[in-house]
């Protein structure tokens, strides 16, 4: 299913919540690693497999507690435990568990039944959207993910979560969700804030608490969210403050929608600071990402800045985008500029590729 850019285009609601519908989102690899160790020759040891493992000794140590203290010269990794390494490692996708399992024999066995999960996540991918010369077979998909889950990988759990959604199962993808969110996966976490938002009735605290634990984290989606709740009261007192604080950093992590908020809260001066300057820095951004309320509002003040052709470009673009209200100030622009760079825009127009972003 697809997320649209923003309710009621051309309304004049600008701070209208998204629909919550799509859980599909961009898997975050959360790699915690560990130091290296003393068994291997650190000239011949893997550069990502080191990377792992001195990440995985810092995350280890703060979310694990340890019965005893290791001495700081201790880096036998093929000590740690099988359920402790597993569930740590329970939301990598495939080259991370490879990097891992090249640390040692030990972890090499222990990730066996992940390295094998990541095969039917991939299989249950090609079913979902018809990859890899396979029709789209959405049980199938489902069958796939759900065997990757059992291996213990939280990647199956959401994907075979945001399944059970589409096909109406909220109960089973809220569960799948619970249990990847409960391992530590950033997405699982986001995914169940979002769902108890939507479930009838909305249970909004347990939705904030895990929309907050993930934004903490560095989930684009889950900060734009919580800013969301924050702006309008669900589950919180409102706290434009804090809401828009959300939207900065989501946007500077490439949260589309969250540039645009940014943009409107620095216009306004609702929760940050008004400045002109950064608004118009946002506003374009978001355009420049393919919001097309941010295109039609970008073109609008470029027209009122008198540079006609650039305004053209991107309120053609918006227009193109389904914002009608773009139709009306590009005809202006019609009636002013000569043949010549009218093409030019129309022109830029066709050329134009949104920038990458986390959506």
């Amino acid at each position: 299913m697809r997320e649209r850019t923003w309710p009621d285009r051309s309304d004049g609601s600008h701070f209208t919540a998204l629909p919550l519908d799509n859980m599909k989102e961009k898997k975050e690899n959360e790699k915690p690693q560990l130091g290296l160790s003393s068994k291997r020759d650190s000239s011949k040891f893997p550069r990502k497999a080191a990377r792992f493992c001195s990440r995985l000794l810092s995350s280890s140590s703060s979310s694990s507690p340890s019965p005893s203290p290791l001495p700081p010269d201790h880096h036998d990794f093929s000590t740690l435990p099988y359920d402790v390494l597993t569930r740590i490692a329970a939301s990598l996708n495939h080259p991370s568990l490879q990097a891992a399992s090249l640390v040692c024999k030990s972890w090499k066995d222990a990730l066996r039944p992940l390295r094998e999960a990541m095969l039917f996540l991939r299989l249950g991918k090609g079913f979902k959207h018809g990859r890899g010369g396979v029709r789209p077979n959405l049980n199938k998909a489902l069958e796939c993910f759900l065997k990757g889950a059992a291996l213990g990988s939280s990647l199956a759990m959401v994907d075979a979560g945001l399944v059970y959604w589409e096909m109406g199962k909220k109960e089973e993808g809220i569960a799948l969700y619970r249990k990847a969110a409960e391992i530590g996966d950033r997405a699982g976490q986001c995914n169940l804030g979002i769902s108890y938002l939507q479930v009838k009735p909305p249970q909004a605290k347990e939705a904030i608490k895990w929309l907050y634990e993930a934004s903490v984290a560095g989930h684009v989606r889950a900060q734009y969210q919580l800013a969301l709740c924050l702006h309008q009261g669900c589950g919180v007192d409102p706290n434009l403050a804090a809401a828009a604080r959300w939207y900065l950093k989501a946007a500077k992590g490439g949260y589309v929608r969250a540039m645009y908020n940014t943009a409107l809260c620095y216009s306004s001066g609702e929760g940050l600071v008004r400045s002109h300057r950064r608004a118009r820095k946002w506003m374009k951004r978001a355009a420049d990402h393919g919001h097309s309320k941010a295109q039609f509002e970008h073109g609008l003040s470029l027209f009122l800045g008198k540079e006609m052709v650039k305004a053209l470009v991107y309120l053609e673009l918006a227009t193109r985008a389904g914002e009608t209200a773009a139709t009306h100030v590009s005809y202006v622009i019609l009636q002013e500029l000569p043949a010549f760079l009218i093409d030019r825009a129309m022109f830029l127009a066709d050329k134009w590729r949104a920038l990458p972003s986390s959506r």
